[in-house]
């Protein structure tokens, strides 16, 4: 026993939640770009190989996760594939697929049906045709424990969904909030990593990306977060679906300093001077290196931003080119009148 203590203790501190490089980057805008979730309920997270949606010996997820590559220009919303463990005690059984923020679950996905399902619910919108949807209620919170992937997640998952277990059974949050292990969603380094969706304050679905979760973190997370709709923002990676309300505003936009552009890319990191911060870390202004682009909106060719600076002499001289013409149109037009 002292030997697995031991044990313990080194993984604790060489990929646990002692390990150096916690808390040594910037979390805010590290999330994923995106509009939709979908999570692939299949087996157990220990089983899962280092790339689970690309396995051959995993048909399932490999054929989804295909199936949405190939789909991936007729889908409107951008969509992510995420795979999570089967928990029986909370309802996730083997082939089940939950879509979020739709807050919907279909059970019992086959290979047989994969193309069917893509082309009904994800391309096309609407229910599938093979089998009922069922709404989902309550918060969900999909903790990476992907070990075969990264050792950090490994070590750091399967703690918090122990501490989560503990934290909801002494509140009697059983039926309100569910958690469940998931696949690789990107950032190891930030371990542990964990997703929460449940509704904001104006009821909506949000879905919250939380990096370094340490089990201290756990109750803070059920009590303010799931409870009170805060956002803990020491911990905050990003949101899903955040950039869809300025889309069609802007190309750009500035997550607590970094530059985000409409492909969901996000460049070296900026620092926005004087700008005020909004809701959920969003800054409503744009960093100095903006200043004087043009924003291309589709069918709507090329416009000036509004972030434009108007004291260049290029401005005037057009200004006053403008003027000059307008002028000799207007005196043209007596001309005509007076002859």
């Amino acid at each position: 026993m002292a030997g697995n203590s031991e044990d313990i203790v080194a993984d604790d501190v060489k990929f646990g939640f002692k390990r150096s490089e916690m808390y040594e980057l910037k979390l805010s805008g590290t999330a994923t770009v995106y509009d939709r979730h979908v999570f692939l309920c299949y087996k157990s997270h220990e089983t899962w190989p280092s790339h689970v949606e690309s396995s051959d010996s995993d048909p399932l997820p490999k054929l989804f996760a295909a199936t949405l590559k190939a789909r991936k220009d007729d889908i409107k919303l951008k969509t992510v594939l995420t795979i999570c463990e089967v928990r029986e005690d909370i309802g996730l059984s083997d082939g089940d697929v939950l879509i979020f923020p739709e807050m919907i679950k279909y059970r019992n996905l086959k290979e047989s049906d994969v193309d069917a399902f893509v082309e009904d619910v994800l391309v096309n919108g609407k229910p599938w045709t093979f089998g009922p949807q069922e709404p989902l209620s309550g918060s969900y919170v999909f903790v990476c424990s992907h070990n075969n992937r990264d050792r950090r997640c490994g070590v750091c998952g399967p703690i918090l969904i122990e501490e989560f277990g503990k934290a909801i059974g002494s509140r009697d949050l059983k039926n309100e909030v569910h958690v469940t292990a998931c696949s690789h969603v990107g950032g190891h380094k930030y371990a542990g990593n964990l997703i929460i969706f449940s509704a904001d304050k104006e009821g909506k679905i949000a879905g919250h990306w939380y990096g370094y979760v340490t089990p201290d973190d756990v109750p803070i997370l059920l009590d303010e977060h799931i409870r009170e709709g805060k956002v803990i923002e020491r911990l905050w990676r990003g949101q899903m679906g955040l950039h869809a309300e300025i889309a069609d505003k802007v190309n750009e936009q500035v997550l607590n300093g970094t530059t985000v552009d409409n492909k969901g890319k996000a460049p070296a990191e900026t620092v926005s001077q004087g700008c005020c911060q909004g809701a959920a870390g969003f800054s409503c202004c744009r960093d100095a290196s903006a200043e004087g682009k043009e924003v291309e909106k589709k069918g709507q060719g090329r416009i000036p931003t509004c972030f434009r600076k108007w004291d260049k002499p290029e401005v005037f001289t057009a200004i006053g080119i403008v003027g000059a013409v307008a002028f000799v149109a207007v005196a043209y037009v007596f001309y005509k009148k007076s002859h």
